[in-house]
């Protein structure tokens, strides 16, 4: 036999060339992200940067991308979609698809305004920064602008519960990855919901949870209660406030409670003797310095408050496993009964942990700070109360290790500003020495609103001169903490967590553009959406609503509600907002009747209908010097809050309108009345008796004007539109919105409203109507803003999914600039479509 060399006389083998996976990669304000979409807002840019780096050759289509560089930088002016095709060394194609939209939406300037509850770093990742708040979903910092990116706009008005954050966390081995615990209210319930992102909040997929959560319940600042175990991130561990400790395996896809803690699960009955606010385990903390190993973190901490410990029969305030969480052990706490709103570890395996008596927000004390090496507890600073003080510790940060371990320390229910008060402790020699570097330090803007609630402080990880603190109103930073005198910035930029009650538009070319009257802040006049408004009535307090006069729209009044006198007050502005004096007195019902439902309408300057929650409205004509009752039928009793909203006619301000809602889904149908006397009587309007109007919530329904016809009336009854052309006589329904039920009966209230609220503004160049009408609603089972420039023949959504703000309570249109509209989002503000 001849030998035959290696592969001699054998058969060719085909070669396979199989397309290479490509992975997209979006970079905005400086930040990557591994998603294949996004939203942009007008103007700005973005860098398209798929992956493999290397290996083969790149086209591009679309979106303005050209040329063979793999990172195309776009600035888009319109929605649009990119095509990434990656050629391989072999020769083989894949493609690879970007969908980029344009956001139409601007949030209108305040600045916070709400409750930060807490601020969470990567711990491996520089400036990748979350913020989670009470009411108004969580945010994403952008350090190239300086500004927060609101990450759950996307969140509809079925998922507006879920508006609240109660925790996140992060994986430290994949700074892309985002868990979040949401649901506004503990309760006896499952109702809680953990959403997922693998893009850093770029998109979320959502999982319902056994257990209820409290975003917008006391200590609220706890935590944080949700945490991944740095070695093991497919374990995560969640300290619930009413059913014990719980434990995912699966990347929080299913949860089992931590029963080796305890089985007991609070009921409701136990939730109301604390308050309604229950505690139960208050944060989870793991004792490693690895990550990535791949074997789950044995040593684990948890906090327990007094109240689940006592419904649970345990017997401390802080346990400890060390092998996973099979089993826990209870440890010997210095002071006992206290709640543990953080506990650290520091780079050196040292723990500090902070002690107060009080749950927050704003705890009061006394309050403790310890170091805890495992065995031994050292006290390193503490609180008492004194005749005048009752201050608390909240917030706690670390940075490095050892002797010289940077602490940062948060004091709460301290107010104000004045020397030598405690606001943020910063000790340089682990806790040895401390002092203050917030109280009387240069901030910007000048402020002594930064005190009072600073249940949150963050030392940055990649720079320890960088701390931040929340506070009842929003976030503040100092970059110099080694300084002698730190200056502070208020770090609020896009971060909008107001919770407006009420807007309202002038005519076109009045001197101001919007009022907003919210909820805590009182009620603002606009001159400049971008800039924070200066003009309000001031006092800190409810502003429900405000109206003006639509022939002299440089009378204001406005009505809300005053925590100093705890009843309802009134204001009035001459001169467009720059000057403001009090009613001289309050109608009947006014002092009591403040709620949120309280409403006013102005037909003229000096005159008005204030409508009271749960009260008779009344009249003036004499600009608040004497009140008169109105002949319109009381209110019953229906164990709900409500009120008459009342609206005048822009045309003919002899007519004024109110409607009574129902109050809600179990109260009479809807009525509609009418004042052909400036609103001073009023007849039922037989019409709206024969239309049927569903009975919903107040703040579920809507009347509006078209100001350029007089009589023109639109109506939202939280299920469907209706509109009068004679001043209420006959009505006509839309049957092109319907609400959306879900899995609830037709007789109770539904998942979604069909028709909530309702407004006009400036007409369409060449409308055949006199009014662009805007109604949020649901049409073919899909929510959203719409408007309608012919009357309702036709409607045009004009936001997107990624523009749902958590549902949308109030709305008002603009009256210079046809498709611009004002709306509320769920505790997110005001926004406005451009």
């Amino acid at each position: 036999m001849v030998a035959l060399g290696a592969g001699a006389g054998l058969p060719a083998l085909a070669q396979t060339c199989e397309p290479t996976t490509i992975t997209p990669y979006i970079n905005i304000g400086g930040q990557w992200m591994q998603t294949a979409s996004a939203t942009l807002k007008a103007g700005q840019s973005a860098i398209l940067g798929p992956q493999p780096a290397t290996g083969g050759t790149w086209s591009w289509s679309g979106c303005g991308t050209s040329g063979d560089s793999r990172e195309q930088t776009i600035q888009p002016t319109a929605s649009c979609k990119a095509t990434a095709t990656y050629t391989n060394s072999c020769g083989a194609k894949s493609k690879q698809p970007f969908t980029i939209k344009l956001g139409a939406w601007s949030s209108v300037k305040w600045g916070g305004g709400g409750y930060v509850t807490g601020l969470v770093f990567h711990p491996k990742k520089r400036e990748v920064l979350y913020a989670r708040t009470d009411i108004g979903g969580a945010y994403r910092w952008n350090a190239a602008t300086s500004s927060w990116l609101a990450i759950t706009d996307g969140f509809g008005p079925a998922e507006s519960f879920h508006h609240g954050v109660e925790s996140i966390a992060l994986d430290p081995n994949n700074d892309q990855l985002v868990y979040m615990v949401t649901g506004l209210y503990n309760s006896a319930d499952a109702t809680a919901r953990l959403y997922i992102s693998s893009n850093r909040g770029a998109s979320w997929t959502s999982v319902n949870l056994p257990f209820s959560a409290g975003s917008n319940n006391g200590g609220r600042a706890i935590g944080e209660r949700l945490m991944v175990d740095p070695n093991r991130p497919s374990t995560l561990l969640y300290g619930s406030r009413t059913a014990g400790l719980w434990k995912s395996t699966d990347s929080g896809r299913n949860w089992a409670q931590v029963t080796a803690l305890s089985s007991a699960k609070m009921t409701a009955e136990q939730i109301n003797a604390v308050g309604g606010s229950a505690m139960g385990v208050e944060l989870v903390v793991y004792d490693t310095s690895t990550r990535g190993t791949g074997a789950a973190t044995q040593t684990i901490y948890a906090a327990v408050a007094p109240d689940y410990a006592s419904v649970a029969g345990l017997t401390s305030n802080l346990y400890r496993s060390t092998n996973g969480g099979a089993s826990w052990s209870p440890l010997a706490t210095p002071v006992t009964g206290f709640h543990i709103p953080h506990m650290v570890r520091a780079a050196d395996g040292m723990f500090y942990v902070v002690f107060t008596q009080g749950a927050g927000p704003g705890a009061t004390g006394p309050g403790r700070l310890y170091k805890f090496d495992g065995t031994t507890w050292t006290l390193l600073a503490s609180v008492d109360p004194t005749q005048w003080t009752s201050f608390g510790y909240g917030g706690l940060s670390v940075s490095g290790s050892g002797a010289t371990t940077r602490i940062a320390l948060g004091v709460t229910n301290s107010w104000g500003n004045w020397s030598g008060q405690p606001v943020v402790q910063l000790s340089d020699d682990a806790g040895r020495t401390w002092r203050e570097i917030a109280s009387t330090m240069p901030h910007t803007p000048p402020s002594d609103g930064f005190s009072g609630w600073i249940d949150d402080v963050e030392i940055d990880p990649f720079n320890r001169d960088r701390v931040l603190h929340v506070h009842g109103g929003g976030i503040w930073e100092t970059r110099d903490a080694s300084a002698a005198t730190p200056s502070w910035t208020e770090r609020v930029d896009n971060l909008e967590e107001t919770a407006t009650l009420g807007l309202a538009t002038p005519p076109a070319g009045a001197t101001y553009t919007l009022i907003d009257s919210a909820g805590d802040i009182g009620t603002w006049v606009y001159t400049d959406l971008t800039k924070k408004p200066t003009m309000s009535p001031g006092g800190w307090g409810n502003g429900n609503s405000a109206d003006m006069a639509w022939s002299d729209p440089q009378y204001i009044a406005t009505v809300g509600y005053s925590p100093d006198t705890n009843s309802g007050r009134g204001h009035w502005s001459g001169d467009g907002g720059k000057t403001w004096a009090g009613f001289a007195t309050l109608p009947s019902g006014a002092a009591a009747g403040a709620g949120t439902e309280a409403n006013i309408a102005v037909t003229a300057r000096n005159r008005a209908i204030w409508a009271p929650a749960n009260a008779v409205p009344s009249y003036t004509t004499n600009n608040g010097a004497s009140w008169v009752s109105t002949n319109l039928p009381a209110l019953a009793n229906i164990n709900a809050n409500r009120s008459y909203r009342m609206v005048a006619d822009r045309r003919n301000p002899n007519k004024v309108y109110a409607y009574d809602s129902g109050g809600a889904w179990w109260g009479s149908p809807g009525r509609v009345y009418v004042s052909t006397n400036g609103g001073q009587t009023f007849t039922l309007s037989q019409g709206s008796v024969a239309a049927g109007l569903r009975a919903n919530a107040f703040g579920s329904t809507s009347l509006a004007v078209n100001p350029n016809a007089e009589g023109d009336l639109w109506l939202a009854d939280g299920n469907t539109v209706y509109r009068s052309v004679d001043s209420g006589a006959t009505w006509a329904r839309f049957d092109n919105f319907a609400s959306l039920w879900g899995d609830r009966e037709p007789w109770q209230w539904p998942e979604v409203h069909g028709a909530s609220a309702v407004a006009l503004g400036k007409p369409a160049p060449g409308s055949s109507y006199s009014a662009a009408v805007y109604v949020v609603g649901a049409i073919n089972g899909v929510w959203g803003v719409y408007r309608s420039d012919d009357a309702g023949a036709s409607w045009t959504r004009i936001n997107d999914d990624a523009s749902r703000f958590g549902g949308i309570g109030m709305i008002a249109a603009d009256q210079n600039i046809h498709g611009r509209v004002y709306v509320s989002g769920s505790g997110r503000g005001v926004l406005y479509s451009n």
